[in-house]
């Protein structure tokens, strides 16, 4: 997993509250279980026409947000069903952070493992991102992870919270695999003692 620390980005404006996992990716699209591939299906209804053509009335596909890694989207982000494929979705689109003002928790959860920083920020705050984007389509914002800040086009400064684990696991790029390897020497030793201890069950 990559380390997330700081990052500049243009951030991509979605304002739609109650965005569940179903409009993130769609049930059909749930065939495999590689993390990779899904990106070109993210918000596939929106997204595209029913004769497969880009839609140009959904946000994303505005030219001015070409290549943003930040999106900010309305509240309750992430409902519906608990399918890690949304994540893997929105990671594989390329994005690497959310901004909203609420996300459903287990989608939160699955955020962290999958290299995505869902940041909470108050309602204002939101209000007044949302309203620096839609005036100025295609502007950059800083994410600084470490100092738990974002920087917006105009200089304001918005902070948020995160738990200390999370953090430095993203700083790290650590996933459940990552933090399990750290163990490796650990895991290798009492593989040997249970191997001398209990030959049968390696057999």
């Amino acid at each position: 997993m990559e380390p997330y620390v700081k990052h500049e980005s243009i951030a991509a404006l979605m304002n739609r509250s109650n965005v569940d996992t179903d409009q993130i990716i769609p049930k059909q699209f749930l065939k495999k279980v590689e993390r990779s591939g899904f990106g070109v299906h993210l918000f596939h209804n929106w997204r595209y026409r029913p004769d497969g053509s880009a839609n140009p009335e959904f946000e994303l596909n505005k030219p001015a947000f070409n290549g943003a890694r930040v999106l900010v989207t309305g509240d309750n982000f992430g409902c519906g069903s608990s399918r890690e494929h949304a994540p893997w979705a929105i990671a594989d689109y390329g994005f690497n952070t959310l901004i909203s003002t609420s996300f459903a928790d287990i989608f939160y959860n699955n955020c962290f493992k999958n290299g995505i920083l869902p940041i909470i920020v108050k309602r204002e705050e939101l209000n007044g991102l949302m309203g620096e984007i839609s005036s100025n389509e295609g502007m950059k914002i800083t994410v600084d992870l470490e100092n738990q800040q974002i920087t917006t086009g105009k200089g304001a400064l918005i902070r948020f919270e995160i738990d200390d684990f999370r953090k430095n696991n993203l700083l790290q790029g650590l996933d459940e695999i990552g933090l399990t390897m750290q163990h490796e020497d650990r895991i290798d030793a009492f593989e040997a003692r249970q191997k001398q201890q209990l030959p049968w069950l390696w057999n």
